[in-house]
């Protein structure tokens, strides 16, 4: 029971921090400007781990890797913190248990990933109907509109209703499938299977 909550508390903030640091990640890939309440507070709680990866990390191809590696590696450790929690016993030789925690790792990054594009884009169409002239409406709808301009292209708006965010949601949950079945591809990895 005990080891059940502090599993939770450890999950809830490593994951509040891999989603601020993807946030950062895909802010400053769609060149999303900062200067706004969400972008400050994405700064100033990713700055402490964001800012001396700089200067050993490079970015690749315009993407900011000190904001994506470290996601990587708070997951990884979410899955190593959770190995040993929960008591696994495994099996496989060390260079298999490394490479199975961070394929783990990763996945679990990916799947974040996923909900935060998940989240962007379902507050962008509740505000473009509730509020679209919200403050936080523009940055939400240039967070999304690289994800659903694929989707617009193909689904055609009925009676002024944009139905290409539920197209999206629709992939996204697909892909979450898809990324639930790749954790276990890592099994034979990690207990030497």
């Amino acid at each position: 029971m005990l080891n059940n909550v502090l599993l939770l508390i450890v999950d809830t903030a490593i994951s509040l921090i891999t989603l601020v640091l993807l946030a950062r990640f895909f802010m400053q890939w769609q060149r999303v400007s900062f200067r706004n309440q969400i972008g400050q507070f994405v700064v100033t709680a990713t700055d402490w781990v964001v800012r001396p990866l700089r200067r050993v990390v490079p970015g690749l191809f315009g993407l900011d890797m000190a904001s994506l590696l470290p996601a990587w590696a708070f997951q990884t450790l979410m899955v190593v913190f959770e190995i040993l929690i929960r008591g696994v016993a495994l099996g496989g030789d060390g260079a298999g248990i490394a490479l199975g925690v961070l394929g783990l790792g990763l996945v679990e990054m990916l799947r974040m990933m996923v909900y935060l594009v998940f989240g962007v884009v379902l507050i962008s169409a509740v505000l473009s109907w509730v509020s679209p002239h919200a403050p936080a409406a523009a940055l939400f709808d240039a967070l999304a509109a690289p994800f659903l301009r694929p989707f617009r292209r193909v689904v055609p708006t009925i009676s002024n209703v944009d139905l290409s965010p539920l197209v999206l949601l629709l992939v996204l949950q697909i892909l979450l499938m898809v990324l639930g079945g790749m954790r276990n591809s890592f099994a034979p990895l990690l207990f030497g299977l």
